[in-house]
């Protein structure tokens, strides 16, 4: 385990250590401080405590990639060259992942479950026939070569993109088009609560606590209002300095944004 990183027993472990038997989560369970720390790491790991995994995935025989069991949001997705380098695919939301519900042969609708929802096939091929325009009319150039570059009319696209992507939530995976390549790598931020042992950064390690502590009382009608408030206010106050810290910025950070020039591509 890396040195900046303490797992979410070493902090549950500390944090009852320090309680004492007159204090208002004495008689909690440890049960209940694992999932209020596990919520905890799941609510900073959204913003300030984002945790970047790249991960190598096979592509299906019907062109797309299934989600990582701890996926929250996409990075980035491409394929790896020669060269050890990244080569990102291009966003296209118009990628169709349709379903239709499925029939038995005599067309009726199947509910395989008999929970009131029909079952649903793949469905994602095309439409028979012939659009407005026929196949060899061309109201858009497309990858032309101009000037040793290659684009589109100005406004309607383009680029180096090796291939094109477009996120399916609604059946847990990653619709690929033009990618030839037998595995694409993907950067996503990932839910740290889900994983086998959970982690968090020593910087952040006093905001998870108080923020134990804070949801531990939060709805105790017990407890005044007053320390109610107090534990609130501690915690966004770790929660700020944990984020000030990992977020520091130094001088040669700070040199090195100076003195990079600033790049503009041409439009045509």
């Amino acid at each position: 385990m890396a040195r900046n990183l303490v797992t979410i027993d070493q902090v549950i472990n500390d944090f009852v250590l320090t309680l004492d038997s007159d204090d208002y989560v004495s008689n909690v369970s440890d049960v209940v401080i694992r999932n209020f720390a596990l919520r905890g790491i799941r609510e900073m790991g959204f913003d300030m405590l984002k945790r970047v995994r790249s991960l190598k995935l096979s592509v299906a025989s019907n062109d797309t990639v299934a989600l990582p069991d701890d996926f929250v949001s996409l990075v980035k997705i491409g394929v790896v060259k020669e060269d050890g380098l990244v080569y990102v695919f291009g966003e296209n939301k118009n990628i169709n992942y349709s379903q239709k519900y499925d029939a038995d042969a005599a067309g009726n609708f199947i509910d395989s479950d008999g929970d009131g929802v029909y079952d649903r096939v793949e469905s994602k091929t095309g439409a028979t026939g012939t659009g407005i325009f026929g196949d060899d009319d061309y109201v858009v150039f497309s990858n032309y070569i101009y000037q040793n570059n290659v684009g589109q009319i100005y406004g309607l696209g383009g680029g180096f993109y090796e291939g094109q992507y477009r996120l399916n939530l609604d059946q847990n995976r990653i619709e690929l088009s033009g990618v030839t390549e037998d595995e694409v790598v993907i950067e996503y931020i990932a839910d740290e609560a889900r994983s086998v042992d959970p982690t968090i950064q020593v910087e952040a390690e006093e905001a998870l606590r108080m923020y134990i502590y804070y949801k531990l009382i939060e709805r105790k009608s017990s407890v005044p209002m007053g320390e109610k408030a107090r534990a609130r206010q501690e915690y966004y106050n770790e929660r700020r300095k944990a984020n000030a810290r990992l977020k520091a910025f130094s001088a040669e950070e700070a040199l090195k944004t100076i003195r990079k020039n600033f790049k503009q591509s041409p439009k045509y």
